[in-house]
C-alpha cells in the first residue's frame, strides 16, 4: 500500500508539472518556467542542471534470500543497515539523463525455519551501483528521478544462527550452509529530490548464485529506502 501511494504520488505530481507548460495550448519555454532557480543554469532546453553532483545516503533494506536449499531459504525478511556515497555525471546534453555510481554498506539476509529450528542469518556487503537516472524537474527545486541499472557486491561480513544446533559461524565460510562472497544483479527505483534533500526508494533482484550448492539456485533480494542530501 505505501509503495502504491508513493507512486501515485509521484504520476499525480509529474502530471501537474507538465499541465502547467500548456496553460493554453502552447509549451512555456524551460528558462521561463520556475524563475530563477537556485542551482539551475540557463540554456538549452534541458541545461538545467549541474554536470555533476556528489550525495550521501542513509536508510534500510529489508532483505530476503530465495533458496532451493531448504537450510538456506530465509524468505521472511529481515532488515538491516544501508549507507553509502554516490556521484553521478552528465551522460548527454540533450536530456538530463545521468550515469550514477558510488560506494555503499548493505546489511541483507533472511531468517525462516529448517526441521523444526529456526535460523537467521545476516549478510554484510559493500555495493557499488551502475546507474542510469533520469532528472525531471516538476517543481522549483523539485525533481522527480527514477533509475534502472545494476550492482555488484563483495561480502565483508556477517553470521549464520542455527538455534537447532545452538552454534553460529560466518555467512562467507565454505561451509555448505553460508555464502558465496560475490553478489550482483538488477537494481530498479525512483527518488525525488526538493532542493538539496533527497528520499527514495529501490528493489534489487540478484542474479547470482550465492549459496555453495551447484544444483540449487539460492538469490537475494531487498528493499530499500533512502534519505540524504545531494551537492
Amino acid at each position: 500500500m505505501k509503495k502504491t501511494m508513493l507512486l501515485l504520488f509521484a504520476l499525480v505530481a509529474t502530471l501537474s508539472a507538465s499541465a502547467q507548460y500548456y496553460p493554453d495550448g502552447r509549451p512555456i519555454p524551460p528558462r521561463h518556467r520556475y524563475g530563477n532557480n537556485r542551482g539551475y543554469h540557463r540554456g538549452s532546453s534541458f541545461d538545467q542542471f549541474s554536470d555533476t553532483y556528489f550525495g550521501f545516503r542513509v536508510g534500510m533494506a529489508v532483505a530476503t534470500v530465495h533458496s532451493d536449499a531448504a537450510n538456506l531459504d530465509g524468505s521472511d525478511s529481515r532488515t538491516g543497515l544501508d549507507v553509502g556515497v554516490v556521484a553521478g555525471t552528465r551522460i548527454t546534453n540533450a536530456a538530463p539523463l545521468f550515469f550514477e555510481s558510488g560506494l555503499s554498506y548493505t546489511e541483507k539476509g533472511g531468517k525462516g525455519r529448517y526441521e523444526g529450528d529456526k535460523f537467521t542469518y545476516r549478510l554484510q556487503y559493500l555495493e557499488l551501483p551502475l546507474l542510469i537516472k533520469y532528472k525531471y524537474p516538476v517543481a522549483r527545486d523539485i525533481t522527480i528521478e527514477p533509475y534502472a541499472g545494476g550492482y555488484l557486491a563483495l561480502g565483508v561480513g556477517g553470521k549464520v544462527k542455527d538455534y537447532g544446533k545452538r552454534e553460529a559461524y560466518s555467512s562467507f565460510s565454505n561451509e555448505k550452509g553460508s555464502f558465496r562472497r560475490f553478489d550482483g544483479g538488477l537494481r530498479i527505483g525512483c527518488g525525488a529530490s526538493f532542493d538539496r534533500l533527497y528520499v527514495g526508494m529501490s528493489y534489487d533482484v540478484g542474479l547470482a548464485n550465492v549459496g555453495h550448492y551447484d544444483f540449487e539456485d539460492t538469490r537475494t533480494g531487498s528493499f530499500n529506502l533512502h534519505v540524504g542530501v545531494t551537492f
